[in-house]
């Protein structure tokens, strides 16, 4: 069990939810109960009580409604030893802007650690599921792997508690470098059931649900995140994440999360995909 939430908590708090667990009683309702407080979140108090409850929990915890979720009932989240702030929440399609994520020296030391790994990006291919380059898709990526960096898996938890879904259930870091007039044209995160390529991604974790950018730099103009069929641009600041759903609440492809990142007109913008995954992965 990790210690980096529950530890947290005051003797007291830690002995209820151990008391309550030991009596069978709903984690779900406990989880209610400690935001009914008014002292934590709601992702904070399932993120406590399911590490109380063991390394499986949180995957049962976080799908009560079946699909990633992060709590906006507060203009803040209490994640580890940071307040995350709540800065935009959109409601259909979810979409969520996130600030204080990731600290400037978090974000330095990721981009540090995948200096000269970037080769060009490439898209997954809808024919055979080989990753393949693409005109619409010009920056540079690179990965880090569950378990090579410990800041980076330290995010992950962080990234966990925030979407109440489970480390496993997400795809590895994906770093994107974008140079002046480098872009991602209007694509989709989702992958196509009905495409034999996305099909054989599909068998190893499922739907893709959701995704996290995090933004790793500061750009001078340009670079911005857009959602073209509702007329939404994020633009980039350096610590901040944005968060939305990928599909409706049945897990079908929802139409609307249709983005771009954006050309860069002065500066470089790297990012870290995140794309949570219905299964483990």
């Amino acid at each position: 069990m990790t210690t980096s939430v529950f530890a947290t908590l005051p003797p007291d708090w830690q002995a209820w939810i151990r008391d309550n667990l030991a009596r069978a009683c709903s984690p779900h309702d406990m989880a209610d109960s400690m935001a009914r407080s008014g002292q934590y979140s709601m992702a904070f108090a399932r993120a406590a009580i399911g590490e109380a409850l063991g390394a499986d929990s949180l995957a049962a915890l976080g799908q009560r409604e079946g699909m990633p979720q992060v709590d906006t009932s507060s203009n803040r989240l209490a994640v580890d030893d940071r307040a995350v702030d709540i800065l935009c929440a959109l409601r259909q399609p979810r979409v969520v802007l996130l600030g204080n994520v990731l600290g400037e020296d978090e974000c330095d030391a990721i981009v540090a650690h995948c200096d000269g790994r970037y080769a060009r990006s490439t898209v997954t291919s809808e024919e055979d599921g080989a990753s393949t380059v693409h005109d619409g898709r010009t920056s540079e990526m690179a990965f880090i792997q569950r378990g090579e960096c410990a800041l980076a898996d330290r995010i992950e938890q962080r990234l966990a508690v925030i979407a109440q879904w489970p480390v496993e259930r997400g795809e590895p870091f994906q770093l994107q470098k974008y140079g002046v007039a480098q872009e991602y044209r209007p694509h989709f995160d989702w992958l196509n059931p009905d495409s034999d390529g996305h099909r054989a991604h599909l068998r190893r974790g499922g739907q893709r649900l959701a995704t996290f950018i995090l933004y790793l730099s500061d750009v001078e103009q340009g670079g911005g995140t857009a959602f073209p069929n509702i007329g939404l641009e994020v633009f980039p600041r350096k610590g901040n994440a944005l968060f939305f759903l990928n599909t409706d609440a049945s897990r079908r492809p929802d139409q609307q999360t249709l983005h771009a990142g954006c050309p860069v007109v002065c500066g470089t913008k790297i990012i870290a995909n995140k794309w949570l995954r219905a299964g483990v992965y």
